[in-house]
Formats: C-alpha cells, structure tokens, sequence
C-alpha cells in the first residue's frame, strides 16, 4: 500500500510513499522510548543549543522548505516563505523566553513545597497539511525543550514536508528525540492505545479531535485538541469600513481559506450591511487564483480535489437553503484544483455556510440588527476558536471580546493570528487545552510537587 503526492497546482505526480511495516513502526516506537532517559536528562542548555542548531538548519534550507510546501500542498510561494519564516523566529522566540517560563512555573514554598514541570515521555503529533511546517514547530519544539520525545504522523498529502523536516531533526538532535511515522488511521488509533506514548497532540478536523479524544479518554492520555472553527468576525455601527473590508478580506483569503482560524462569517449591524458588503467585494475580488509560484498570485489551489469538490457542494447547499452568490462560487475548468475567491450574503443560521465550516475561500456576510443580536449570532456556533470586533470605540470593543464572544481568542479592528509568544487554542468544539506561549509550552509535562 502506498500514497501518492499529487501537485495540486497540476494535477501531476510529485512522489510516491510506501507505509512503514508494523516492524518498522514498533522499531521507531521503541527508538523514541529508549532515547526519552538519557534525553529528559539532558541539561535545558544543552537542549536548547538543538534548538538553536535546527533553527539554522531551517534557515539555510528556507528555498527548498518553501518549494516543498508549495509543491505539496499548493500554498502560493510568498506565503509558503512566511511560514518557513515564522519557523525560524518561533524557534528563536523559544529558546529566549523557555528557561524563563520554566523558572515562572516552578517555585518554593516557605512550607518546603517545591513544584517541578517534568516531562512525560514519547509523545504522538498528529498533524495537518495546511501549514505542514509551522503546525509541527508549535508542538515539537516546546515539547522537545520539555524533555519529551516525538512521533510525527504528519498528513499523507504532504509526506515529503515531513521527510524534510526529519532530516533537519536528524541534523540538529540526538537520534530518537524526534521520529516521523509514514502510517494510517489505524495505525494512529493503535498507537494511542500503546503504552509507550504517554500523549497525543492533534491539530485537524472536529471528527478527528471526537476520534482521538475518545481514544485517549479511554487509555487515559493526556491530549491536546486544535480542532476547526467557524471564527465570527463582527463589524460594528462605528466601525471604520475600509479598514474593516480589507482586514477581513485578508482573514479571509489567507491559505486560500485553508485555515482553522481564518475569518469566516462576518457579521455586520443592518446600519452598514450595503456600504460594508460593497467595499468587502472590491477587496475580495483582488485575490485571483492562479500558479501558486506567481509572485502576482493571490491565492493557490485547494490542497486536494476532494476539498474542492467539498466546498463547492457546501456552496451550493448554501444557495439551495436562500443565501446569495454575489460573485465567485463555480469550479474553474482548467487543470488544478482551483475555487475561486466567492461572496455569500443573506446567510443565516440553518444554512451550511452559516453552521458548517468552509475551508477555502468563500466569505459568507450575515446581516444583524444590532450590537446585541451581532453578539448572539458570533456565539451561535459549535466553534469557539478565533473572532474579531470592529469599531472605532476600542475600550468597548475590547469589553465584548472579553466579556461576550465565546472564543479562545479575539482581535480588535485586526485578524486572528498565532504568535510563538501567546496561547492559541479555542472551547466548544474547536479543541481543548493549548499550545504556544507559556501556557502551551508545558501542557505535556507533569506538574511534580515535592515536599
């Protein structure tokens, strides 16, 4: 059995894999396990100087990542050099700020309590092709200065990504702290249930968090779920509108769409509906799709054509149901598996483009009366990851963010996005617990007290 990489640009064949045998697989199970001792023990200075070492690797490689992402999984070149970029400068970020997090962390009573993060053992990342280098950083690296080991199951459309980034770990770490796993579902399900791996971090679907949330509820491993979203994106009577269109155009169109947190329903009091939906068009329509490797490009294609076909029939199901086409929503007939940038408005609750998430680049406009009803629809979803309130009064727009929205996170007059220095991560059916920042940095680790 094998996979095979398909250019989503051109529909060609990049690369074959072959899946790791089941010696294969328990041979880098217990490769990991075995480097765990003498790796926990390791002297933070030392681990951090890995660290250090795999960040100049990534840097000296940075043409080659980025061709390999965009290759794989079609994100346009400027974008896909972004990411590569905020790899290097999170593992910067990293290794100035872990050691003081430890020491913030941990801490002495006058009672003689002491409290020591220690680290849990080999743990399991199951991670996603939309950002295939930045998604396993954010885990990787704070759970290797933890003193964890890792095995990474990476998505299968983007296996070279994660061949790549092996040989950078290889270079940088002692062999075993970080092992990639070519493997399938059932593989990945058996492995939560080994008792080798002490924890699972998933960044992917709601169903896959339901799955593998089930599975390690049922062998009691500690997980972390980044799960999808359907981020509201409220646009207040005060706010300013240009500013508004083109920040949300922006949320919007990043990775073509393909993004958990990217903005997705956008929720506009009745007193700008018209002038805001107008000036949203003229700043959607700049992004055109075409050759990801364009410096003109405004978006790529879809990673697969079953994410394609998916969107393009959640559209259609959307218009069926009463919402509106302004513009956009039909597949292009030209090889790749382009969608083109598209308007819903008339959405309302009901509607797929309103409770479901769509991962591509379709922008849905809701309608509200007020303030008050903006706030109930934001809330009215099953995701809970990102959001944003737009408005010239930023005192009171930072009151709903913090006291109103149901959301992990919320940006004022600005779009969502993770920084290696704060926590990411949403409620409801976006995901539990965190990664990033110092919050997210020791979620895999053992709160140890001693007295």
């Amino acid at each position: 059995m094998s996979v095979q990489i398909i250019n989503p640009a051109t529909e060609q064949l990049v690369r074959e894999y072959g899946f790791m045998s089941p010696g294969e697989l328990d041979a880098a199970v217990t490769q990991s396990t075995e480097a765990y001792p003498h790796w926990r023990r390791l002297d933070l200075k030392a681990r951090l100087e890995c660290v250090r070492t795999f960040e100049n690797a990534l840097q000296a490689a940075l043409e080659v990542a980025s061709n390999q992402i965009t290759t794989e999984m079609g994100k346009v070149r400027k974008e896909a050099q972004a990411e590569v970029n905020k790899c290097i400068a999170s593992c910067k970020i990293l290794r100035e700020n872990f050691g003081a997090w430890k020491a913030q962390k941990e801490y002495v009573l006058s009672s003689g309590h002491s409290v020591h993060y220690e680290p849990l053992g080999p743990l399991l990342g199951i991670m996603p092709w939309n950002f295939p280098l930045w998604q396993v950083i954010r885990f990787a690296i704070p759970a290797l200065l933890c003193g964890n080991t890792v095995l990474l199951k990476h998505a299968p459309n983007t296996w070279g990504v994660a061949e790549f980034l092996e040989g950078l770990f290889k270079q940088a770490f002692p062999e075993g702290t970080y092992v990639n796993l070519r493997v399938g579902v059932p593989e990945t399900s058996a492995l939560i249930g080994d008792s080798r791996v002490r924890g699972v971090s998933l960044t992917g679907s709601r169903q896959a968090g339901q799955s593998v949330g089930e599975l390690a509820g049922r062998h009691l491993k500690k997980c972390v779920l980044e799960l999808g979203g359907s981020d509201a994106y409220i646009i207040l009577d005060d706010a300013d509108l240009d500013l508004a269109a083109d920040v949300c155009a922006r949320g919007r169109m990043v990775n073509a769409g393909q993004s958990c947190v990217a903005a997705k329903r956008f929720i506009v009091t009745k007193k700008n509906s018209a002038a805001f939906t107008e000036r949203f068009q003229k700043q959607l329509e700049k992004f055109q799709y075409g050759d990801p490797l364009s410096a003109t490009t405004g978006i790529g294609p879809l990673a697969r054509r079953d994410l394609r076909d998916q969107l393009a029939a959640q559209v259609d199901h959307s218009v069926k149901q009463g919402a509106r086409l302004l513009f956009g929503g039909q597949v292009p007939k030209e090889k790749g598996f382009y969608y083109p940038a598209s308007l819903l408005v008339g959405v309302k609750p009901g509607q797929v483009a309103f409770d479901e998430e769509l991962f591509g680049p379709v922008a849905a406009v809701i309608e509200a009366d007020d303030e008050k009803q903006a706030i109930a629809l934001a809330n009215r979803s099953r995701y809970g990851l990102g959001g944003a309130v737009f408005s010239k009064d930023t005192a009171r727009a930072k009151e709903i963010a913090v006291h109103e929205i149901e959301a992990g996170m919320v940006f004022i007059n600005d779009f969502v996005k993770s920084d290696a220095l704060v926590p990411f991560g949403g409620i409801k059916d976006s995901g539990i617990g965190r990664e990033l920042g110092r919050e997210g940095a020791f979620e895999f680790t053992n709160a140890k007290l001693v007295k």
